[in-house]
């Protein structure tokens, strides 16, 4: 019989005895696309129960259950932030957190100090949590947080936190160009990229020479493209040509990465040609 004709009960009962991740978000995601009221108070309880797995089905299942305007939306954020107040288990506390980041675009500023809180917290998964929680937030506290946590010592946490420095807000100050510049020479290629691209979306010149020594590199993806498109620099235009030229011949090079770079070329010339 098809997933999609279980009971609620008998998939919450999967959710609860199986043990594939797999399986668990397939379960999850079935589940989201039936909001009632019934299933709403079936993961109530399910939050309170003291088995940490049990909660974070409760959690999970809320975060995006009915598409938006969640029906339970108001409810749903009350019991989260109160849960935020009592638990201490590491994988419940992530769960939370990312679902607040599902649906934090009305958090207000006391929700935003509550996850906050944790910024002392050593653990990587609350760490990880925190920052899905403050993604796309426009808020002091909010990218004071990002900011201090795009220093971290684990590189998916730098990562996560440069991008919503970078891209997922759009404001520019001092603060955030320094931590975004901080970045630029980060080990971890990806958490760099996130870096440039912020940097040069704020027009700051200084990544100039930063996007032209990552190109003469040849070692760069789609994210330093965006970053050379943010500039509307013909400078870069020839470096570019040179780089596709070398390319084209090379079976090596996937086809894709080919045609993203010929389109940046494409988009390039058309914005330098109007400026």
């Amino acid at each position: 019989m098809s997933r999609k004709n279980w009971t609620d009960d008998k998939i919450i009962s999967r959710l609860i005895n199986n043990k594939s991740v797999k399986s668990r978000w397939e379960n999850i995601s079935a589940l989201r696309k039936r909001p009632s009221l019934d299933l709403f108070a079936k993961c109530i309880e399910l939050t309170k129960s003291d088995k940490p797995k049990e909660r974070r089905i409760g959690i999970d299942i809320l975060a995006q259950l009915g598409l938006p305007p969640r029906p339970f939306l108001h409810e749903t954020l009350k019991i989260y932030f109160d849960l935020l107040k009592t638990e201490n288990d590491p994988e419940v506390l992530m769960s939370l957190l990312y679902s607040i980041g599902h649906n934090n675009e009305n958090i207000d500023n006391e929700q935003i100090k509550q996850i906050c809180s944790f910024e002392n917290s050593e653990d990587s998964r609350v760490k990880d949590g925190v920052v899905a929680a403050l993604l796309g937030i426009d808020n002091p506290a909010a990218i004071e947080m990002l900011i201090k946590l795009s220093s971290d010592k684990l590189s998916h946490i730098r990562n996560w936190a440069t991008f919503g420095l970078g891209t997922q807000i759009e404001r520019n100050n001092e603060a955030i160009r320094e931590a975004l510049w901080k970045r630029v020479n980060d080990k971890h290629q990806e958490t760099k990229l996130e870096a440039i691209v912020g940097l040069a979306k704020r027009n700051d010149k200084r990544i100039l020479d930063i996007i032209k020594r990552e190109i003469i590199g040849g070692e760069y993806g789609k994210l330093l493209l965006e970053a050379v498109i943010y500039t509307k620099n013909k400078e870069f235009l020839s470096l570019l040509k040179q780089n596709l030229r070398i390319i084209k011949n090379d079976k090596t090079i996937h086809l894709e990465w080919k045609k993203d770079l010929k389109k940046c070329i494409d988009e390039l010339t058309q914005l330098t040609n109007k400026a």
